[in-house]
């Protein structure tokens, strides 16, 4: 038995703990796990339970917050993020927004994408050497949300650093510096409100700035927390999947060759493994509000329950004896590294495939002898897995 501790940096300091996952699906899939100034938690690692926990909001609530400690919970009175409420509230509020990301908007996002694609491979194809994140696959989503939102790409990059700061563990960054990232967060926010309410436009920012849920309608506060889950979940699946899935088939060299030999052909179940391989979303917790049980296990009203992604992306159960080998042509491949449906399933979902698409392509096609120039850093956080340095070489054609 591995010793389990899912709340340290250090057991993600390589990626995801997949030697404790392991143990945990087959000995303990609801497994309570201590936790210091609280009473613990429940560890839910099986696939299957994975998707019903995500499933079922009258027993699994998204309410006070979706981390872990309590206190990732922050006090805005009335006022919650999408993320941490339940339907009908969240049906309310994903409305808003939902049309803008369906598949056809997604695909006709597709030819700006690709240009954003080139531009981003053209500023480091001459150099020899970049850091795949910052360089090449953190720009991508910072610049498609700065699109979405009609501010510059610049500020998008700056905006989603700061989301770096919110996910990373307390103890590895200087004392409040999550909070601090936050509040510049709303301050920039407030100033885009300011703006689109004044003087609206067709961008993302309007929408959300004029709309209204139950005849009201969403004041500062509400924009802020829609401006901090948009810029954050914009972010983290395209930027932690391109970078991670990179870093996944740096040590799988057959795989990577086996791609690149029919780019076209093979791209999309590529990326679909990759999700499941990387799995750049760690977990979600949700809280009981009623006693009820999960495989047998009871669970009371109050504690929670959290679901670990990576976790049930690799369940025997769900994928076979293969489930702990990267197979680029796995095929049917029912992960859930978008959360496994329900209502809470990513918003973002059809738009990350086609940036992921996009840059992987023009990076694997513009971009030969690639391998890494020194060690992975990977970003020191609990909650969001993929690297935040993985300097690289490679030879522009």
């Amino acid at each position: 038995m591995p010793e389990i501790d899912l709340l340290s940096p250090s057991s993600f300091a390589h990626g995801q703990p997949h030697d404790q996952f392991a143990w945990l699906r087959e000995h303990s899939p609801v497994h309570w796990h201590p936790e210091p100034r609280a009473d613990g938690f429940w560890v839910v690692t099986r696939h299957a339970d994975v998707r019903a926990v995500g499933r079922d909001p009258a027993a699994f609530s998204s309410t006070p917050t979706v981390l872990i400690p309590d206190d990732g919970a922050m006090d805005l009175g009335d006022h919650q993020m999408m993320l941490m409420t339940d339907p009908p509230r969240h049906s309310a509020l994903r409305k808003i927004v939902a049309r803008e990301f369906i598949p056809k908007v997604a695909q006709a996002m597709r030819p700006r994408i690709e240009v954003l694609a080139t531009r981003i491979i053209d500023q480091i194809a001459d150099a020899g050497t970049c850091d795949l994140v910052t360089d090449i696959a953190g720009l991508m989503p910072s610049y498609v949300i700065a699109d979405m939102f009609d501010i510059p790409h610049e500020d998008g990059v700056a905006l989603y650093a700061l989301t770096e700061a919110i996910h990373a563990a307390p103890e590895s960054q200087a004392p409040g510096a999550g909070m601090m990232a936050v509040i510049e967060m709303f301050n920039y926010a407030n100033g885009v409100w300011e703006a689109r309410r004044a003087e609206p436009t067709d961008d993302l920012a309007s929408l959300i700035a004029h709309a209204t849920v139950d005849g009201n309608e969403l004041d500062v506060i509400d924009f802020n927390l829609f401006f901090l889950l948009l810029i954050d979940a914009g972010g983290d699946t395209t930027r932690n999947l391109v970078a991670g899935g990179m870093d996944a088939l740096f040590a799988h060299p057959e795989q990577l060759a086996w791609l690149v030999e029919d780019l076209d052909a093979r791209l999309a179940p590529a990326v679909e493994e990759l999700l499941r391989w990387v799995s750049p979303v760690v977990y979600m917790r949700r809280t009981a509000p009623r006693d009820t049980e999960l495989r047998g296990v009871p669970i009371a009203a109050g504690q929670k329950v959290v679901m670990y992604y990576g976790a049930a992306n690799r369940d025997p159960e769900a994928f076979g004896p293969t489930a702990g080998v990267l197979d680029l042509a796995r095929t049917p491949n029912d992960h859930i590294a978008f959360g496994g449906g329900g209502p809470h399933f990513c918003l973002g979902a059809h738009i990350a495939r086609v940036e992921i698409k996009a840059l992987l392509r023009e990076l694997l096609t513009r971009l030969v002898e690639l391998r890494p120039a020194g060690y992975t850093e990977w970003l020191p956080s609990t909650f969001i897995s993929g690297p935040k340095h993985l300097p690289i070489t490679y030879r522009a054609v």
